[in-house]
């Protein structure tokens, strides 16, 4: 007979085991209300339009098969005669379609079954099982259709998608073509939390406490007590507080609730702390199922969010947590260098990662709404977003553009994207237009407090703005109030006025500089400013006769100003809360300032390969507080020539520059100087420069004379990446001598083989007038450096990655996947 306490405990277990058997049945159930599953494998494609294309019995068997995210136009050949024209990327557009075929499980049949695209270019229909879905212009925006009553449960489905981008131009840069986002199928009970169904705001922060805010919107078929339980969890998956609602509203088809809770002594979100809490919501029956936790036949609905608190003074300018900072930003466009648009997380993160080391902590999603990935890594990060909607609005920029559809879709299509953002701590601002054609015209009056009053509808915590290029008096956008800060465009000569041109406003550069530069290229003088064009709407006839733009910072085209000459007056003024600089990365099209050969532009502080140009260090020198010294410009010329050696550093009070072991002299920054430089006659040798501190050195860098190519260097940015079909490893080709140092105008084809676990998913080299397909593997080396870009397939293992070039030492190298 067992003792007292031994009994008791073991009667406790034999009457709990059924309890926990049947609350293990029910949370096992509950995982399975909700299921978000990646819809990207097994896609049928077809390039060329195709009668009939959504019908069932379409034979798409001969079709391509492929994963998406998918970006034909990347695939295809350079011409200047293609519609996109070397604006657009000079790469083809066209009509594709695309064909699935999947399977719904029959005991499905009372869920509900979405499909969520996260952005196709453009144009596109989506027909399941023969029915029409839907039809979206708008290429960048996100959307979802409900499939449920035209499925076949238990039995075959097609899904067919038609994207239309042959009417063209209808953009100003490369937009990509296909559906070059993730799609996911989503299936939840009934009774659920909407799409974008949860709205957190963060009223009232402070060190000691912080007000949270949770708006949610339901789908309400049930007729049973239900629940709504939100519980917070903080970065550790530590409950931090929650809270139940009773739903009410038996006879609606939609619910909105409202809940609040207080954490106390929260972890604040930041650029350079960026923490995140997770609120998970749950629709839960039955009083003992609320109380216990769990729940029956509900719903599972997981946000991120960060709290924080910020503020744009018209003095002071911007400060976030009560600390006054500028917002160090950047305008990218949404391609992916030689992926194309088709988006990879691995690929975004990269590029944040530089642009973070440079010292950015902000991005202008410039001119469309981003991938939700994008905004994910921001968070993550640290990044401040300006969040922007639309390039034109009524009146057109390119023939085919938006403004084709701006009447129509306008506000369905704004509002899908503030309830799809609006969760994200990283995002600060909306911005509703970009160098809008109406700036100028009274139909400004009144489409941008339509706008204005959609976002101020979903979203009031943020302020809205618009990216003017002519920010003067006149300027209708500016004179409706609708914008909460007034964007420049340039203009960097009125920045100290601003005040007296709008006495009392907040000021923001939505977009500054448009400095020109070819990685690796220079032209002296170094000091001379060269402004190519010098009119917008001339042709441009000077330049060089291989396209080229010197690295020096020192060429900018007439609306631009070079980097250091807008950073010096950003960094002047307090009021100027910050700058998103044009732009952080080369991108394909806008070849400012040539045309044809070019196909993509000059503009990026990183070339379109992921290689910094010189002026990165400039950046790094101002924006950060690690220590930074670069000089250049490389140190292979003719004997006897005048060169132009620039140094960019900081955290010391000199440079010496020594050549050869010979000191050529000691320079110091002064006034507002942003670097320093010596004017050398050209010799054979070694460049030593010294950055000293109170008399300490600091950092030591040199540049050598190189001699012939002589073998390859490879260098991945991770030599370990994931066996999931996605992941990528970006391997940096440099040539060199024969004594390693890198060959500063190698121009070597680069052979490339690889075996095992990944392929080749492009190559690049940086060079904007390269008609090479991007989609190889093969690419000649651009003043010294290629890039191969390996991605994982979905088996643990070994790849071996090989490059080769005549008269060269190769090299290889082995990547794990697991």
């Amino acid at each position: 007979m067992l003792p007292g306490k031994a009994f008791f405990k073991k009667a406790v277990r034999l009457f709990c085991l059924p309890f926990a058997l049947v609350m293990c049945t029910l949370t096992g159930y509950s995982q399975q209300a909700r299921t978000v599953t990646d819809f990207d494998k097994g896609w049928h494609f077809h390039l060329g339009d195709v009668t009939g294309g959504e019908k069932e019995n379409v034979n798409d068997a001969g079709w391509r098969m492929l994963n998406l995210p998918h970006d034909w136009s990347i695939e295809g050949k350079f011409s200047k005669d293609n519609p996109a024209t070397p604006e657009g990327g000079a790469l083809p557009g066209g009509i594709g379609w695309y064909r699935k075929t999947f399977t719904v499980p029959a005991n499905q049949k009372n869920k509900l079954i979405y499909i969520d695209f996260d952005g196709v270019y453009q144009k596109s229909d989506v027909w399941v099982n023969g029915h029409h879905l839907g039809f979206r212009p708008n290429g960048y925006i996100s959307f979802r259709y409900e499939m449920t009553p035209y499925l076949n449960f238990g039995g075959k489905n097609t899904i067919a998608v038609k994207v239309d981008n042959s009417v063209q131009p209808n953009s100003r840069w490369y937009s990509g073509s296909g559906i070059y986002r993730n799609v996911w199928l989503v299936t939840t009970n009934k009774t659920a939390i909407d799409h974008w169904g949860t709205y957190i705001t963060t009223p009232k922060v402070t060190s000691s406490s912080a007000t949270i805010q949770i708006q949610t919107q339901l789908t309400k078929i049930a007729t049973e007590k239900l629940g709504l339980k939100t519980t917070i969890y903080d970065e550790a998956g530590v409950v931090v507080k929650s809270v139940t609602s009773e739903i009410s509203g038996h006879d609606s088809p939609q619910v909105s609730l409202q809940q609040e809770l207080t954490i106390e002594h929260p972890h604040l979100w930041s650029t350079g702390h960026p923490y995140l809490y997770k609120a998970v919501s749950q629709i839960v029956s039955g009083t003992a199922f609320i109380l216990s936790g769990f729940y029956h036949g509900g719903d599972s609905y997981t946000t991120t969010f960060g709290i924080r608190y910020f503020n744009f003074d018209p003095d002071k300018g911007f400060s976030l947590n009560g600390k006054p900072m500028k917002i160090l930003g950047v305008c990218n466009h949404h391609d992916l260098g030689s992926l194309g648009a088709a988006v990879n997380t691995r690929a975004l993160e990269r590029q944040l990662q530089m642009l973070k080391a440079m010292g950015c902590n902000g991005i202008r999603t410039s001119h469309n709404p981003p991938a939700p990935e994008l905004l994910d890594l921001c968070d993550k990060m640290g990044f401040i977003v300006m969040d922007e909607a639309f390039d034109c609005w009524e009146w057109k920029k390119a023939k085919y553009d938006y403004h084709l559809y701006f009447k129509e879709w306008h506000k369905r299509d704004l509002e899908d994207q503030i309830l799809r953002d609006r969760n994200h701590p990283s995002v600060f601002i909306w911005s509703i237009g970009n160098e809008i054609p109406q700036q100028g015209d009274t139909s400004a009056l009144r489409v941008a407090p339509e706008l204005a009053g959609i976002v101020h509808s979903l979203d009031k915590t943020r302020p809205i703005t618009t990216a003017n290029d002519n920010p003067t008096k006149g300027n209708k956008i500016i004179q409706s109030g609708a914008i909460d800060l007034i964007g420049y465009n340039y203009h960097e000569f009125d920045y100290a006025t601003f005040h007296e041109r709008f006495p009392g406003k907040k000021f923001i550069a939505t977009e500054t500089t448009s400095g020109l530069e070819t990685r690796g290229h220079y032209d002296m003088p170094s000091d001379s400013i060269r402004i190519w064009p010098a009119r917008w709407d001339k042709p441009f006839t000077e330049g060089n006769a291989d396209n080229s733009v010197s690295a020096y910072d020192n060429v900018r085209p007439a609306w631009g100003s070079t980097h250091e000459a807008t950073w010096k007056v950003m960094k002047k003024y307090d009021f100027l809360s910050g700058m998103f600089v044009w732009t952080g990365f080369d991108y394909m099209g806008e070849p400012t300032p040539y045309s044809w050969p070019s196909r993509s532009s000059y503009f990026g502080i990183i070339d379109m390969a992921g290689f910094p140009k010189d002026i990165y260090y400039m950046y790094q020198s101002e924006w950060t507080n690690k220590n930074v010294l670069h000089i250049f410009p490389h140190w292979n010329w003719e004997r006897g020539k005048t060169v132009d050696v620039w140094a960019f550093y900081n955290n010391a009070d000199e440079v010496e520059l020594f050549l050869n072991g010979k000191s050529v002299g000691v320079k110091k920054k002064t006034g507002d100087d942003l670097h320093v430089m010596w004017r050398l006659k050209y010799e054979p040798g070694t460049l030593k420069a010294v950055s000293r501190k109170n008399g300490q050195v600091v950092l030591t860098r040199e540049i050598r004379t190189a001699g012939p190519p002589a073998k390859i260097e490879l260098i991945a940015d991770r030599k370990n990446i994931k066996a999931d079909g996605k992941d990528l490893s970006f391997i940096t080709v440099r040539i060199l001598d024969k004594a390693g140092n890198l060959v500063p105008n190698a121009g070597n084809m680069v052979n490339f083989k690889i075996n095992g676990e990944g392929f080749i998913a492009s190559v690049d080299n940086g060079d904007e007038v390269s008609h090479d397909p991007f989609k190889a593997d093969y690419r000649k080396a651009f003043n010294g450096l290629a890039l191969a870009i390996v991605q994982s397939k979905e088996k643990a293992g070994n790849i071996t990655f090989t490059a080769t070039s005549a008269g060269l030492q190769g090299a290889t190298m082995v990547l794990k996947t697991k």
